[in-house]
């Protein structure tokens, strides 16, 4: 165990986030290097590039920055921009998708309301012109604008797999409950096919005491209420949107765990989308990446980032309660520093996984064991091999040099925030930036804050183009200047080495559509 140990830790700032030129088409499992590609490598579909661009593009020297050819391929008048890595893996490893999907109801499927007009979903690349966020008529379904950012590890085989499927899985989500969130003046159903009561709910349900006396009337009069011994939680519409994004999340990642064996699908991803649906933004975060509003200049978190560290009480519990997921190698265990032989019988800080604060423990046998979370800020890793513990894919990833998986400790669920539109009057400058780890790793909230306040009013409010020169900017802020010493930016900091992949979403069209 301790050769292989150091043998991960050699690798420690990389680990599985290096990839290879060679875990595109193989690596071990089901994933080799004889079976086909789900889907071919390509830059984002938005982006018109020619296979010449993409080849172009992949310029681990120079690094060019990849903008919107045309601002009406996307919707909103959103911008993009992206750069590849300094040299880390062959591709740019992030994925990106936005498209403009019109949620129908399912053909047969039972609702609160009679099924009269079910058609078969379908989806559609956004052209951003006339299109509007509302109620259709049921024929002809619900828009929902959706964007998406996927950060590839140990290859971009999941991560082109993602952009491609995930928003399916979300419209085929949405589909079972359409019909209930057109109906917003009334509470969703607790069983589909009930039909919807417009009663106060403080008037739905009775105490234990009265169901218990059979409320009022006598024993099976008509007047009788049905006995019921519990209230009825009120299950607002917003709940099933977030049910739905949560529920697709999983369905995706299932996905990649059946397809493996059919396709080379590479390494996993980090996932953030971006919904809008029915004047509401849903931001659903797995890994990594982030997402804030910069609103009147003031930001509003709309994500957290999932890494060894920030789950690391989810992680030892796992662990504690099933320890052979540790194959007898790793302790759940933290502390300060890797314990020693020497250190047996001493008294050293620890902490497990009910502890947010530390105590002393005698050091035993066991503590002499690797730890399942090792290192601090983006050089945690867990079990020495992965650094970020949510997202999609990694089905066939292990220990280095050892039978031990690592996936029972990452999770595919979302954390997903809400973000009502109606509630807020935006200007032209207030906007919804989504960006993967290669932007936030050197630039901070305030400062990509600072940037788009200073740079989106110097533009002028008619030009197309306006939020897609600030992603551009905010990349070019995070990539820096190629110099003797590397990349650098502001301050002779070290700017990012990794690929770097932004969205800056004006919030105003938002206002427009709710």
């Amino acid at each position: 165990m301790l050769t292989r140990v150091k043998s991960a830790v050699a690798n420690f700032m990389g680990g599985i986030m290096a990839g290879s030129s060679g875990s595109e088409h193989g690596g071990g499992g089901c994933g080799g290097s004889d079976l086909p590609l789900r889907f071919p490598y390509g830059r984002p579909e938005f982006l018109g590039l020619s296979q010449d661009e993409v080849e172009c593009s992949a310029d681990h020297i120079a690094r060019p920055i990849l903008i919107l050819k045309e601002t009406r391929r996307l919707p909103w008048a959103t911008g993009y921009a992206e750069v590849i890595n300094a040299g880390k893996s062959t591709h740019n490893e992030d994925q990106a998708s936005c498209e403009v999907l019109t949620v129908k109801k399912k053909a047969g499927a039972i609702t609160s309301t009679p099924n009269r007009n079910s058609t078969k979903r379908r989806s559609s690349l956004p052209n951003g012109e006339g299109l509007q966020l509302k109620e259709n008529s049921e024929s002809e379904g619900v828009s929902c604008h959706y964007w998406s950012l996927f950060d590839g590890h140990a290859g971009s085989g999941a991560a082109v797999v993602a952009s491609r499927l995930l928003q399916h899985h979300i419209t085929e989500q949405l589909q079972d409950i359409v019909d209930i969130l057109r109906n917003s003046a009334v509470l969703p159903p607790t069983c589909l096919g009930e039909e919807p009561e417009n009663t106060p709910a403080n008037s739905r349900t009775l105490t234990r005491a009265a169901s218990l006396r059979g409320g009022v009337g006598a024993p099976g009069s008509p007047s009788t209420p049905p006995t019921r011994f519990f209230t009825e939680k009120k299950i607002p519409h917003e709940c099933l949107v977030i049910g739905a994004l949560e529920s697709a999340f999983k369905e995706m990642d299932l996905q990649i765990e059946r397809e493996r064996s059919s396709y080379n699908i590479s390494g996993g991803c980090t996932a953030l989308i971006v919904i809008c649906l029915l004047g509401k933004l849903y931001v659903a975060n797995a890994g990594d990446s982030r997402a804030i509003i910069i609103r009147n200049g003031e930001i509003v978190p709309m994500s957290s980032e999932f890494t060894p560290e920030t789950e690391r009480q989810r992680l030892q519990y796992l662990a504690f309660m099933q320890p052979h997921l540790l194959g007898n190698e790793f302790t759940h265990l933290e502390f300060p520093r890797r314990v020693q032989r020497k250190e047996l019988g001493k008294k050293m800080l620890y902490r497990d996984f009910n502890m947010t604060g530390w105590a002393y423990k005698t050091i035993e046998d066991d503590d002499l064991k690797f730890p399942l979370i090792y290192g601090e800020g983006k050089k945690a890793r867990v079990m020495a091999t992965i650094g970020v513990t949510r997202g999609l894919g990694d089905h066939d990833l292990k220990v280095h040099d050892s039978n031990i998986y690592i996936k029972p400790f990452l999770s595919s669920a979302p954390e997903v925030r809400v973000y009502d539109l109606s509630k807020y009057e935006h200007g032209a400058d207030d906007v919804l930036v989504l960006a993967t780890d290669g932007l936030w790793d050197v630039l901070a909230n305030e400062e990509v804050a600072e940037a788009i306040t200073q740079f989106l009013p110097n533009c002028d409010p008619d030009d197309p183009h306006r939020y897609t020169l600030a992603a551009q900017d905010l990349v070019m802020r995070a990539r820096g200047v190629l110099k003797d010493r590397g990349w650098r930016i502001s301050n002779d900091r070290l700017g990012s080495g990794d690929d770097i992949s932004v969205y800056v979403i004006p919030l105003i069209h938002g206002n427009k559509l709710s």
